[in-house]
This record gives structure tokens, C-alpha cells and sequence, in this order.
């Protein structure tokens, strides 16, 4: 299962066409080692994401599990909304914006970080449930890699937004910004932004009619509920659009997505790390 493949054909992930596995290029699409090789079969029973969206839950979740472990006692909660809700010294232990971090604490690299954290039991079970609804059909329309880096740049100009408001608007009910703030839905709209911007982009309008759907329902929830990021959700729509744009879906993802991908992973994990270090580290 875990060999390198080093005869036969293989399927070219640019754009789904037989090459072989020695081939330097593909002879359809371009795309340079489409082999990947020879660990292309391997690479592709992760599935359409590469397993992205397992890093994804499987990260948040161990996260959300330590952030309880930090805070004791502090972490119980009472009502169904706070259930299970870690404190806010441990969310900002482990990487939690807003103005507060951000500003305050001089924690920049935290925009990386909050969309891992979450505030609850509620808010982390509702927001995986959405990583995995969005996260396999961007992955479709973008491939593996594009999804990654549209995930990335979405909670970075989300969370940025939402900490320039927290400056700006501090305090206000649906338009303040957030002085701390976490949660994986600032990426998620933004996985939501490129499913519109790939309508846009090739003109196929049921992928961006059912993303708008979602985005107007979703966004409208947040205005009614209390205590939701709005910026974050504004700002991680309109990362994830431009990103998207950027990355142009027309053309075959490449083997420099992945790497980039990969990149905004590590970027992501030192941003964790830098967190936690900062707060113990002699000064």
C-alpha cells in the first residue's frame, strides 16, 4: 500500500488522463511529473482533498481537547452554548485572536492560528460538520492544494479584519469586532467564497448558487446569534474569493500548489507553537 509505484500508468492528478509513470510530463495537460514519483496512487487514496480535511478535524480536534486540559475547572460551562467551553486564557495560549492578542499582546502570526481553536462543544461539532461538506467539493473543483492555501488565506484576512474592528468597533452588538476571537468558520466562508468566485470564473452557476445559499443563511445566523465573529465570517468570504481568483481553477492545479499547501500547513503549526512558546518562555 505504502510502495512507490515504479512501472505501469499511472492517472495524471491535472486532469485525470493515463500517463506513465516514468513520463516527465503529461502529454494532455502539460502538468511536470504527473507521477508525483511514483507515489501518485498512494497520494490519491487519501481521496479528492489528499486527506486535508482529516488534518483538518483531527488538528481541531486535538486542540480543542488540550485548550480544555489547560483551562481545569474553568473549562466545564453551563449553558448549551458554552458547554465544554475552554477558557480564554487557554484559547489565547494556544492562538486565539482579536484585538486583544493581536494588538495588545503584539501576537500577529495568531491569524493563522484562532481557525483551529473553538469556543465550545457546539461550536467546534457545528463547524467540523461544515469542514466536511465544503472542504471535498472545493477540493473537486480546485484540487487538493488550491484548497489548502484558499483555507489559509481566508482565516488570515478574516481574523485580521475581525482584529482591526475589535479596535475600531469594540463592544458593539453585530458590528463590533472581536477583542478575542476563534473558530474555523472565518475558512469555512471562505471555502464558500471560492466556490462562488469558481461560478464566476468558468460560468458553471450550481456550484456558486449553492455557495451563495449557504453564505446569505449562514451569515444571516450570525446576525442573530450572539457572541458570532461577523467580520471574521466577511473577511474570511471575501479571502477565500480572492484567493480563488488569483489561483485561476481554469487551469490544472500543480505540483507548485502543493508545495505551497504544504508550506501553509507549517506556517500554521509554528504559528500554534510560537503561541504557546511566547506565553512560557523566560522573558
Amino acid at each position: 500500500m505504502f510502495k512507490r509505484q515504479r512501472t505501469g500508468s499511472v492517472v495524471c492528478p491535472g486532469c485525470g488522463y493515463l500517463v506513465g509513470v516514468n513520463d516527465d510530463r503529461c502529454y494532455n495537460c502539460g502538468r511536470a511529473n504527473p507521477s508525483l514519483w511514483g507515489f501518485s496512487p498512494l497520494i490519491r487514496s487519501l481521496g479528492q482533498d489528499l486527506g486535508f480535511i482529516y488534518v483538518i478535524m483531527g488538528g481541531t480536534i486535538i486542540l480543542y481537547v488540550l485548550t480544555l486540559v489547560w483551562s481545569g475547572p474553568e473549562g466545564v460551562g453551563g449553558g448549551l452554548t458554552s458547554l465544554l467551553a475552554p477558557s480564554v486564557r487557554a484559547n489565547i495560549i494556544f492562538g486565539a485572536s482579536g484585538a486583544l492578542p493581536v494588538f495588545q499582546f503584539g501576537r500577529w502570526w495568531t491569524v493563522l492560528s484562532a481557525g483551529w481553536l473553538h469556543g465550545g462543544l457546539l461550536h467546534i461539532a457545528f463547524n467540523l460538520l461544515w469542514v466536511r461538506q465544503l472542504a471535498p467539493e472545493t477540493a473537486e473543483l480546485y484540487g487538493p492544494g488550491r484548497t489548502v492555501i484558499i483555507y489559509t488565506a481566508a482565516s488570515m484576512v478574516g481574523f485580521t479584519i475581525s482584529s482591526v474592528m475589535g479596535v475600531l468597533l469594540p463592544g458593539l452588538p453585530v458590528i463590533g469586532g472581536s477583542v478575542v476571537t476563534v473558530g474555523a468558520s472565518a475558512p469555512i466562508f471562505g471555502l464558500l467564497g471560492a466556490q462562488v468566485c469558481y461560478s464566476h470564473r468558468t460560468g458553471s452557476h450550481l456550484a456558486g448558487a449553492v455557495a451563495w445559499q449557504y453564505a446569505v443563511i449562514l451569515f444571516f445566523f450570525g446576525l442573530i446569534m450572539p457572541g458570532v465573529d461577523n467580520w471574521a465570517h466577511a473577511g474570511g468570504f471575501a479571502g477565500g474569493y480572492a484567493a480563488a481568483w488569483l489561483l485561476n481553477p481554469s487551469k490544472a492545479e500543480g505540483i507548485d500548489h502543493l508545495i505551497g499547501a504544504l508550506v501553509c500547513l507549517a506556517a500554521t503549526a509554528a504559528a500554534i507553537i510560537a503561541s504557546v512558546v511566547t506565553v512560557y518562555m523566560p522573558r
